[in-house]
């Protein structure tokens, strides 16, 4: 598979915590106030049908857990959703989140991601990065100052922060700047109907954990991690809506080989710090839900990677004996 191996630098560290950690919308809610896309922007024209869904369905005797794979940002044309997934819903009882649906939309959370990422030691962020890259950031700095003064942001004040942060503003604001929609992302969309529902929503970790998962990355990563984002920003939007239109399309194969496979093979203590140590903490959590009494089936909406390939949390649930199918209608056309 191809996709993502063009002559551009492949935007692996954001394409993989885009499709892995939720509390990048925070980031997003940073970036909110800037003016909306101009009528030029290379977003695709609305969708003639829904995404395919990325969904399993794993049950024991009497529970079932839906496995909903998540893009966290989205575009207006990827609703409705599929009646798969609609049927889902309606045959959930609660539904689970990476974080909480409250949590998730609480303005402070992007308070916490901000103070977390502060530089504390008195240096500038161009001291870290050194005359190349610093020189990168200026031009994109430049390039870009009038969505950074809609947020409040300019090239100055980014220097107070550290990279892993800049490096999720500069992909955020690239994705809303095509018109992506942190307000439209699957887990926002889902947590709204949970609430109109009155269906009880619930995180399997907090905003504090997954803003850790971030701030603990090794310094080295997170210099690659802007230094990718810059890159791609400067390409274009090809790869960013390449890595929508696999997750659109439901094909696995493609989001293995833009994420899963390209983050464990360049980043693996990040890999396993973000995805395989993060399933194993859910898993027991997970099966506690099809151990309930009673039948009350339960929605997970987590990160697509988090599903997929042997690390994922469907591999992980099918090995201890549950049976698991995947939920799609479209894959079973011709």
């Amino acid at each position: 598979m191809t996709m993502f191996r063009t002559r551009t630098p492949s935007p692996v560290l954001a394409a993989a915590l885009t499709a892995s950690i939720a509390v990048v919308t925070a980031t997003a809610a940073l970036a909110a106030p800037q003016a909306a896309p101009p009528a030029t922007a290379a977003a695709p024209s609305a969708a003639t049908a829904p995404p395919v869904p990325l969904l399993w369905k794993v049950s024991d005797d009497d529970n079932s857990l839906y496995l909903l794979g998540s893009f966290h940002l989205l575009l207006p044309g990827d609703y409705p959703l599929s009646r798969d997934v609609d049927m889902a819903f309606a045959d959930a009882e609660k539904l689970v989140f990476e974080m909480s649906p409250d949590e998730l939309a609480s303005p402070q959370l992007a308070i916490q991601m901000a103070q977390a990422a502060m530089r504390t030691d008195g240096s500038t962020l161009d001291q870290q990065l050194g005359p190349e890259l610093a020189a990168k950031l200026a031009s994109w700095g430049q390039a870009n100052a009038a969505q950074l003064a809609a947020t409040g942001m300019t090239v100055e004040v980014l220097q107070r922060f550290e990279p892993w942060f800049v490096g999720m503003m500069v992909t955020i604001t690239q994705m809303m700047g095509i018109g992506f929609d942190p307000a439209l992302g699957l887990d926002a969309h889902m947590g709204g109907l949970a609430y109109q529902a009155q269906k009880p929503a619930t995180g399997l970790e907090t905003g504090a954990q997954q803003i850790a998962f971030l701030d603990g990355m090794e310094a080295g990563e997170q210099l690659q991690m802007l230094e990718q984002a810059l890159d791609q920003a400067g390409a274009g939007a090809e790869q960013t809506l390449a890595l929508h239109a696999a997750w659109r399309a439901g094909d696995v194969d493609a989001l293995l080989a833009g994420t899963v496979a390209e983050l464990r093979r360049d980043f693996p203590a990040l890999y396993r710090a973000i995805n395989v140590e993060r399933n194993d903490a859910w898993l027991p959590k997970l099966e506690a839900r099809l151990r309930e009494d009673g039948d009350d089936d339960t929605l997970v909406v987590v990160g697509a990677m988090h599903l997929l390939g042997e690390d994922g949390v469907v591999e992980k649930l099918r090995a201890k004996g549950y049976t698991v199918e995947r939920v799609c209608s479209a894959c079973a056309r011709p």
